[in-house]
């Protein structure tokens, strides 16, 4: 029985005041094709746009009237791939090529549009290139695959972590996960779990049954006619 879990990146959504310009950026000096550009389903005034970086993997765009522009380093943005940045926020992003020669090309490809790279960097099991994108992003190309984590998990690390080696297996081995019969329901909103959206109406939101959100909030008309 294949395991349970998330096994890629469908998108990745980053927030814009500007998607002309993001736009340009990933499409030009990056190469990636526009694959759609529409009202964002159930946002007011609020534009979605898609990159395609595989056929099941997308770069979207979300550009909301109310998106703040102020930048601040160390709070907002990262400003680099190893400088500090609120918690749960996005550190840096780095995209997948398959081979060494490739990142290669994509640098001189990012290079040839004007944009400064910084690498390339073997960190062992994988190999990288660094560069900024618009609105303050840090970025990164990699290539690599398959992490030997008996050779990669640091037991001074682990243990600054505060990791047992019990909770270690358990995290390198996760339990496998067989579906009820019956469908699961939803937890009460009290556990201490992340919760998705601001107080005021969060219970109210997530109390609502699971077809009802589906019957009502689902959109799957195209915004242009095929032809």
């Amino acid at each position: 029985m294949t395991a349970l879990h998330p096994n890629g990146v469908n998108h990745l959504a980053l927030s814009t005041r500007d998607m002309k310009g993001q736009l340009e950026f990933w499409c030009d000096v990056l190469g990636l094709p526009l694959k759609a550009l529409y009202w964002m389903h159930g946002v007011e005034g609020t534009y979605h746009g898609f990159v395609e970086l595989a056929p099941d993997s997308y770069l979207a765009f979300v550009q909301h009237p109310d998106n703040a522009k102020d930048i601040e380093l160390g709070v907002t943005h990262a400003g680099g791939p190893g400088e500090p940045v609120t918690a749960g926020t996005m550190q840096h992003v780095a995209f997948n090529v398959d081979t060494f020669e490739d990142l290669m090309a994509l640098r001189d490809r990012i290079r040839d549009r004007g944009v400064q790279v910084f690498g390339p960097i073997d960190h062992g099991f994988i190999q990288s290139i660094y560069f900024a994108g618009p609105e303050g992003l840090a970025l990164e190309v990699a290539c690599g695959s398959a992490i030997p984590a008996e050779q990669w998990v640091d037991p001074e690390v682990q243990d600054l972590c505060g990791i047992s080696g019990v909770e270690l297996e358990r995290l390198k081995y996760p339990a496998e996960y067989t579906r009820p019969a019956e469908p699961v329901s939803q937890p009460s909103s009290d556990t201490g779990m992340p919760r998705l959206m601001p107080e005021d109406h969060y219970d109210m939101v997530m109390s609502l049954p699971d077809q009802v959100v589906w019957d009502r909030m689902s959109e799957t008309t195209p915004p242009v006619a095929a032809d």
